[in-house]
């Protein structure tokens, strides 16, 4: 019996555990959200690329579509692919000012 409990098992199962409740599950949450708010792009949303740019839907795009056109200026349309969008801000979605953070 005591050879049972001095096992890695016994202590390897809870620890796999902990990171996967901490670390796994919210984590999967996350990509879940990016991913339905990427799928439910509208025209006039703005958006920022896994590049840093941060720019407006110009054309709503479909669910197979893989590309997205962007409007970086005006008059300036480029087109991305869908996966590169970083984060997603609604057209109501307020911009977080410098003085909200601290």
């Amino acid at each position: 019996m005591q050879d049972i409990l001095a096992s890695p098992f016994v202590v390897l199962v809870p620890m796999l555990l902990i990171f996967y409740l901490l670390v796994m599950r919210p984590q999967q949450q996350r990509d879940k959200e990016r991913r339905s708010s990427i799928d439910n792009l509208r025209r006039g949303d703005t958006v920022i690329t896994a590049g840093g740019m941060v720019a407006k839907v110009a054309k709503a795009p479909n669910k197979e579509d893989a590309e997205v056109t962007l409007e970086i200026a005006d008059g300036v349309q480029i087109k991305v692919i869908k996966a590169t969008i970083a984060d997603v801000r609604a057209k109501t979605q307020p911009v977080e000012s410098k003085s909200d953070k601290s």
